[in-house]
């Protein structure tokens, strides 16, 4: 496994584990608006280190474990790095951008960073394809990543847990963003693919403007 990958993952993994036994240490780098809008931005980049609970942890990773080494092997792994970090603060700025009024909002999770680096997989491999635990046959990887997206825009309208899945949709934002403009040979070579990614972000915004979420 490539060493920016081991360390990013390691990073989550000793911080979410802090978290899970220290409600001081959660309570203080979570994403919390009022905290934020007082001038705590470190919550912004601290946040995404955290973690619900184990299985939202492991979700996360292994996502991250699955399509990562696709953007390090096309790229570099400083450009891997970029595109991770890009997602994340796309993640919480549109965190922020739609939870700005809402004091009491709060959330943690990698998603935004992991879904960046998800969508810019998916565009420069569209053809690739994985296996889920409980589906025995070949996903789509475009399928699985507007799925999620899909469940995210569930996530926010459930507003049952303090997933950031609001982050889902900035750090998908962030990822096509930085791949695309480093690879903007795509936007003719691979047109349906970059439009076929753009619908659930597009869809988001025509329900938030249309106060569904």
């Amino acid at each position: 496994m490539n060493t920016m990958l081991i360390l990013i993952i390691a990073i989550n993994l000793i911080v979410s584990f802090k978290g899970f036994g220290d409600e001081y240490f959660f309570r203080k780098y979570e994403f919390h608006i009022g905290s934020i809008r007082a001038g705590e931005h470190i919550r912004m980049i601290t946040s995404a280190f955290l973690h619900a609970d184990l299985g939202h942890l492991f979700f996360n990773m292994f996502t991250l474990y699955m399509f990562a080494p696709v953007v390090i092997q096309y790229f570099d792994n400083f450009s891997f790095l970029i595109i991770y970090l890009g997602s994340l603060i796309f993640g919480s700025l549109l965190t922020l951008l739609f939870h700005k009024d809402d004091y009491s909002y709060r959330a943690i999770g990698a998603s935004g960073a992991v879904t960046g680096i998800l969508y810019s997989a998916i565009l420069l491999q569209p053809e690739m394809s994985l296996y889920l635990f409980f589906i025995p046959i070949p996903i789509p990887a475009y399928l699985f990543g507007i799925g999620y997206l899909l469940y995210s825009i569930y996530g926010m309208k459930a507003k049952n847990d303090n997933i950031g899945h609001t982050a889902h949709f900035g750090g998908a934002i962030g990822g096509y963003l930085i791949t695309i403009s480093k690879e903007p040979q795509m936007l003719t070579e691979n047109t349906f693919m970059v439009v076929l990614l753009a619908i659930p972000i597009v869809l988001l915004f025509i329900l938030a403007k249309a106060g569904k979420l």
